[in-house]
This record gives C-alpha cells, sequence and structure tokens, in this order.
C-alpha cells in the first residue's frame, strides 16, 4: 500500500466496532523508528485503563524534595562562607568581632530570604536553563548593595573585607552546587528518573519533530507518552494516539499525564486554546505551548499589550555594546588567570609530545573569526607533521556528515596526540588567543576558511560573535553530533548569548572533558 492510497484509507487508528462514535478512537501504539512511520500502517492496541491525575502528582513529589535540597544546600553554604569569612578576617572571638560572628549567624538566612525574594526556588526556573543562575547572582548582588547602603546610611563600621569576601565566595558557590544538583537530577533523568508524562498535541510531522527533540534531550525531563491529533489526519507518529484536540482532558487522565505541550496549528486558536487551559487547571496539568522560535530565549521576548490584544516582542540579540564588553574583558581576565595558573601543565605538555615524535610543540592553523576575519589559531601538536600531506587519502573515510572531517581512529593522530585529544588538552594554548582578542572563551566553534566557503546564508550567523575555546555544541556531544545540530547549537548560542550562559558552559566543559564523549 503506498503512502497515498493509505491516506486516503480510513484512519488507521479508528475502532471499526465504534463506527457510531468516531470520535473516541482506541489507543494505538508503534515500537518502529520514527524514521520508519511514513511506510507502515500503525496497529491497534486495547484501550489503556483511565488512571486519576492524583496518580501523576504523587509521583511529582520529587519536585518539592529538589526544592528543599536547594534551601538547604543555600543555608549551609551561607553558613560556611561566614564562618570562612569571619575566621579569615578575624582570626579570633574578641568583644570587637562579636558582632561579625552574629553577622555570620545571620548571614544564610539572610542569603535565603534573598534568594526567596528573587525567586530562586520558582519551579518555572528550575531543572534547565540558565534563568535559575541569572537569579542567584542577582540575589547575591542585591545583598551586597544592601549591606553596603546600610552601613553607609547608618555609618556603621562594617569591615569591608569581610563584606567582599563572604558574599561573593557565597554567591559563587551557590551556581556551582546548583550546578552540581542540577547534574545529579539530569543523571537521573537519563536512567527514567524524574521525568515529567507529556501528551503532545498537534500534527504529526510536528508531534513527530518535537518527540525527536525531547528523547534525544532527555535532560529536560519530558516523557511523551501520547499525543492528540487533528479528526482528518493519519495518525502516523509513532506513539499512543488517545485522540483528537478535543479530546485532551482524557488523554491527560487515560495516559496519567502531568504536561500538555500544544505545538502551533492553527485549529488551536486562542479561544480554544484559553478553553483548553480552564479545562486543564483543576486538575494541575502544565500546559506548555511551543512558540515557532524555538531558538530564542525567554529573555529577548516580552509580552506587550497592543490596543488590548498581547504582542509577542522579540528583540534583536546583544552582538555589541556594554554587555560585549563586559564579556571582552571577562575573557582576557580569564585566559590571563588560567595561563598563570597552568604554565606548568604547558611545560609537561611540551616536553611529552618533543618526546613522542619529531616536529614542533605548537600547531598552527588558519581560521576565520568575528565578521570573517581570519587569524592564526595555536593548539599543541596531535598529529604527525606531515599530516596535512595525508589528508587527501584518507578523505573518503570521513565519519562526519556535512563540511566538518573526522575519523575516530585517525592513523595521523600520535599517541601523546590521543591522550591530549581526549581530555581536550590539545586546545590549551588557544588561550593565548583569547588574551589577543581573536577569540573567546565560550563561543562557536572556529570553523577553517574552506569549511566557511561552504556555508550557506544562515550558517554566516555563526561569524557574528567571536569563536570560542568551548560552546554549546562542545559540551552536547562534541564531535557525536551531527553537522545540522552543531549549526543549530551555535545559532542558538549568538542568538541568546548572556553571561550566565557562558558560566553553564564553562562547567559543564569542565563534566564534559571528564567523559571525554564525542572527543577524537
Amino acid at each position: 500500500m503506498d503512502v497515498q492510497h493509505r491516506r486516503l484509507s480510513p484512519r488507521p487508528h479508528q475502532n471499526p466496532t465504534n463506527a457510531g462514535n468516531p470520535a473516541k478512537p482506541a489507543a494505538i501504539v508503534d515500537t518502529r523508528p520514527l524514521s520508519d512511520l511514513d511506510t507502515v500502517v500503525l496497529p491497534r492496541v486495547p484501550a489503556m485503563v483511565p488512571v486519576h491525575p492524583a496518580q501523576a502528582r504523587r509521583s511529582r513529589r520529587w519536585e518539592l524534595r529538589y526544592q528543599l535540597s536547594l534551601l538547604c544546600a543555600d543555608f549551609a553554604v551561607g553558613l560556611g562562607a561566614g564562618w570562612l569569612a569571619f575566621h579569615v578576617r578575624f582570626a579570633e572571638l574578641t568583644a570587637y568581632t562579636r558582632i561579625y560572628m552574629i553577622l555570620s549567624c545571620l548571614l544564610p538566612f539572610a542569603l535565603v530570604g534573598v534568594l526567596a525574594l528573587a525567586r530562586a526556588y520558582d519551579k518555572r526556573f528550575l531543572y534547565v536553563g540558565t534563568e535559575e543562575y541569572d537569579r542567584v547572582l542577582r540575589g547575591g548582588l542585591a545583598l551586597i548593595a544592601g549591606i553596603a547602603i546600610v552601613s553607609y546610611a547608618l555609618e556603621l563600621p562594617t569591615a569591608r573585607t569581610y563584606v567582599l569576601m563572604a558574599l561573593p565566595a557565597a554567591t559563587a558557590t551557590l551556581i556551582v552546587v546548583r550546578f552540581l544538583l542540577r547534574k545529579r537530577l539530569h543523571r537521573g533523568r537519563a536512567r527514567g528518573e524524574f521525568l515529567r508524562r507529556v501528551i503532545v498535541v498537534g500534527h504529526e510531522l510536528a508531534v513527530v519533530a518535537m518527540t525527536r527533540q525531547l528523547r534525544r534531550e532527555r535532560f529536560h525531563g519530558m516523557d511523551v507518552v501520547g499525543a492528540c491529533l487533528p479528526a482528518d489526519g493519519d495518525g502516523q507518529v509513532g506513539l499512543p494516539v488517545f485522540g483528537t484536540f478535543d479530546e485532551v482532558p482524557e488523554a491527560v487522565s487515560r495516559a496519567a499525564a502531568d504536561t500538555v505541550i500544544v505545538l502551533g496549528c492553527p485549529e488551536l486558536d486562542g479561544d480554544r486554546l484559553r478553553r483548553l487551559a480552564w479545562r486543564l487547571e483543576g486538575d494541575d496539568i502544565d500546559l506548555i505551548v511551543a512558540s515557532a522560535l524555538v531558538d530564542v530565549a525567554g529573555g529577548r521576548t516580552t509580552l506587550r499589550p497592543l490596543d488590548g490584544l498581547p504582542m509577542l516582542h522579540v528583540e534583536h540579540p546583544r552582538l555589541a555594546g556594554g554587555s560585549r564588553v563586559v564579556k571582552n574583558l571577562v575573557d582576557r581576565g580569564g585566559a590571563l588567570l588560567l595561563v598563570g595558573l597552568l604554565w606548568p601543565l604547558f611545560a609537561y605538555i611540551a616536553w611529552r609530545i618533543r618526546r613522542d615524535s619529531p616536529g614542533p610543540v605548537l600547531f598552527r592553523q588558519v581560521r576565520v573569526g568575528r565578521d570573517g576575519r581570519e587569524f592564526r589559531i595555536y593548539k599543541f601538536r596531535t598529529m604527525h607533521v606531515d599530516a596535512e600531506a595525508r589528508l587527501s587519502e584518507l578523505r573518503h573515510l570521513n565519519e562526519h556528515d556535512g563540511v566538518l572531517f573526522k575519523i575516530r581512529d585517525d592513523p595521523r593522530v600520535t599517541s601523546v596526540g590521543q591522550w591530549l585529544r581526549r581530555f581536550s588538552l590539545d586546545e590549551l594554548p588557544q588561550l593565548f588567543n583569547v588574551v589577543a582578542g581573536q577569540m573567546s572563551l565560550v563561543g562557536p566553534r572556529p570553523p577553517l576558511p574552506q569549511e566557511v566557503a561552504m556555508y550557506h546564508d544562515d550558517v554566516l550567523r555563526r561569524l557574528a560573535v567571536k569563536p570560542g575555546m568551548t560552546g554549546l555544541w562542545q559540551v552536547s556531544g562534541r564531535a557525536d553530533l551531527s553537522w545540522e545540530e552543531a549549526v543549530r547549537l551555535d545559532l542558538r548560542y549568538v542568538e541568546n548569548w548572556s553571561l550566565s550562559m557562558d558560566v553553564v558552559i564553562l562547567l559543564r566543559t569542565l563534566t564534559a572533558v571528564v567523559r571525554s564523549s564525542g572527543a577524537y
């Protein structure tokens, strides 16, 4: 049966014994890969036993436990920062320092209170994204500013060293601790724990695309358990189909779902979407509307009323201005600091390369930077000196799609080079490129000129910012990603850059390097 003939046939999920009520289809399921959905008709299975939504809510108690763990961690960090600052600044307890001992005991309460006011415990900002870290940073800065203003207004003899030591240390530690707690949550989600049961509502192609995305990025915590499709659709989505757009609440109950994702489609206009929200609010079901602006961060989108109608305004990305000046200062300062700390490692790697194979320690290559300007990048040499000459004879072994050239077991790589690549230590000399202002610590991958020559218009957008030593594609799979996925991640970074995103990527880089996934 070809595709055209099947689309004219009755819907494959319609129950022929219930012809008098065609709007109540039986649930269907398909265990085949999503790539095969356009060739085989899906079988029918018996309808699921209805499950009360309260059972799904009980499975979400982990959210309360996670928020409590954040609260306890923040309190412990505040207590530790206060104790450390007191003992480093004053060393001993006297009549003068007793007030600072009291302040150290009150610091965790003040810190937790400020974070609560900054909504750093709101579940909407937890689990994924950078908004949580933004709110922690704002809370820490607000506490520092508040103490400074109160001390100045009341002319209190506050020790500036104590304040500047305790609060910045607490804020930085809070971000690291929350990052570690989130990574533990993501590992649990990779094992199938702490997941939300999701019903996707939309047309077939959009449902398939969204399902693939959520299954590929499990750390989002969305487990797609079924779909609701238009009444005239063919049902080819590889998921249980629980009905049409009018049966979403019943589908939620039958699938024990706790989240509904509505994809863009003309049938679900404002009025129908509002009525759907009313029907779901009684059971505390999360309703998510997937915007077509999937790669535009929330910070760039705002709802503004226009003649009584809510309009979604999209701001332009911040490619210049004061925030970019701050990024440049942080990049260069951080690179100088790392060079000062890592110079013994530089010397050891250079010695190992010299002993392993003849040739220079550093590998120099022309790359393309911001606005298409070329520069010379520095890396520790990981290949034999004739690697470029042997490239043509190995071109047919390329294991990467798109314009990149990658071979998992490249014969040109030296024994020391394999070790350097595994932990990305060959990238360390790029710190000098960062100091020179040619690269950033975080940004898109620096491409070769011949790669740029093959870019189409959309991919050229990657050149709007400086390339980085690490980036979203490196921490999301590195060489294991497809070319299209790597480009999508780089464009997402260009469009939605923020300092907090850079901090998160740097932290994720450490874990990606330790795992050495996709490094070859």
